[in-house]
């Protein structure tokens, strides 16, 4: 395992803390454990590096998830640097905010044209804002356009949508577009869900109801621990008429989840063949795709999209996450929809299903 060794004169960056977080973790006794563990998580999303804040003569308690214990322990690290090993694959790969953010400044021409995003939940599932909430929300960042994606029927876990409920959220759509046209606000709220795929790459909502929406996003949410190759589920999943996003793919979670395995060539190379897109789920604890999928991704040709995964209007701040491994793989703009106009993103979504309907046509006649 290779070891980075810190000197005096290398401040131990936020990865680097959240990782030697993790590890005492491990050893630690409840509720010390707990505490460890959730600031090891946090670390990603604070919004300064902590040995500036210390530098500055300020105290890392106005970190979140860190109280007078934690800062105790940050300190003696800062103090006399451990050496940080490289972090196991479950934690591994995984941006900072400050990272991310450093990386957008540096080609802020990039990130100027994004247009939208295209994965969040309100209390419809399990977000806490409203449909008005976040399209406000996402006006003040400039948006055009934002796609509803609350959880279908099968994930009752988190409050997962049945097709009468996705018509009368529909309907609220619909007023909350009226509202802002009224008001000139440009945002346009795309009707869409996150579609509960099974292990085979069904969805668990009536077809008639998806061809419906302006878009669908397809999320795997059980059997995420198996080890053996999952290659074929994926390209199940991708010939499924009635998405054209595959959102999450590896499942991955920070230091909770490793994610399934595949043949990502393959999967990816099935992705551009249909035209349809792979996500960079930009919720720091998921940041999925990883930026090595990311990359071959990019080497099959095929679209990305990105979303936040926000469940509360704040969140629509973690796109920094998804843009930034976009940007670090040297993904053009052109094949990322977010940067697509709304009249565009729905004529890929319509040529996409007919390229479905043509395809099955011809089989059927073949």
């Amino acid at each position: 395992m290779k070891v980075k060794r810190s000197t005096s004169h290398d401040l131990l960056p936020n990865s680097a803390i959240a990782e030697l977080l993790a590890l005492a973790a491990e050893t630690a006794k409840m509720p010390l454990q707990k505490a460890l563990r959730r600031a090891s998580r946090k670390a990603f999303l604070w919004l300064e590096e902590a040995a500036l804040i210390l530098q500055e003569g300020r105290s890392l308690t106005e970190l979140p998830a860190v109280g007078p214990t934690l800062t105790r322990i940050i300190h003696n690290w800062m103090a006399d640097p451990p050496s940080v090993p490289t972090p196991p694959e479950i934690r591994r790969g995984f941006l900072t905010l400050p990272e991310a953010r450093a990386r957008l400044t540096k080609n802020s021409a990039w990130s100027a044209g994004l247009k939208g995003d295209l994965q969040m939940h309100t209390r419809w599932s399990d977000g806490s804002g409203t449909i008005e909430e976040m399209a406000r929300s996402a006006s003040d960042r400039g948006y055009e356009f934002i796609a509803i994606t609350d959880h279908s029927k099968g994930l009752k876990s988190a409050g997962g949508i049945n097709e009468e409920q996705l018509q009368k959220q529909a309907e609220e759509i619909q007023a909350v577009n009226a509202t802002l046209r009224a008001e000139r606000v440009r945002v346009l709220v795309l009707r869409s869900i996150e579609l509960n795929l099974n292990p085979s790459g069904n969805g668990d909502m009536d077809q008639r109801s998806l061809e419906r929406l302006d878009l669908v996003l397809g999320c795997f949410h059980s059997a995420l621990r198996k080890k053996e190759d999952q290659t074929e589920r994926y390209i199940a999943a991708l010939r499924n008429s009635d998405i054209q996003i595959l959102g999450h793919p590896r499942g991955r979670v920070y230091n909770y989840r490793l994610g399934l395995s595949a043949d990502w060539e393959r999967v990816f190379g099935v992705a551009a063949e249909l035209d349809k897109a792979v996500e960079i789920d930009g919720y720091p604890d998921r940041q999925d795709l990883s930026l090595d999928l990311v990359r071959i991704a990019k080497k099959a040709g095929c679209r990305i999209s990105l979303g936040t995964d926000a469940h509360d209007p704040s969140q629509l701040r973690f796109m920094d996450f998804a843009m930034a491994s976009a940007l670090q793989a040297e993904i053009h703009r052109d094949r990322i929809l977010n940067f697509m106009s709304a009249d565009e993103l729905q004529n890929w979504v319509a040529t996409v299903r007919h390229l479905h309907d043509s395809q099955s046509s011809q089989h059927s006649h073949g």
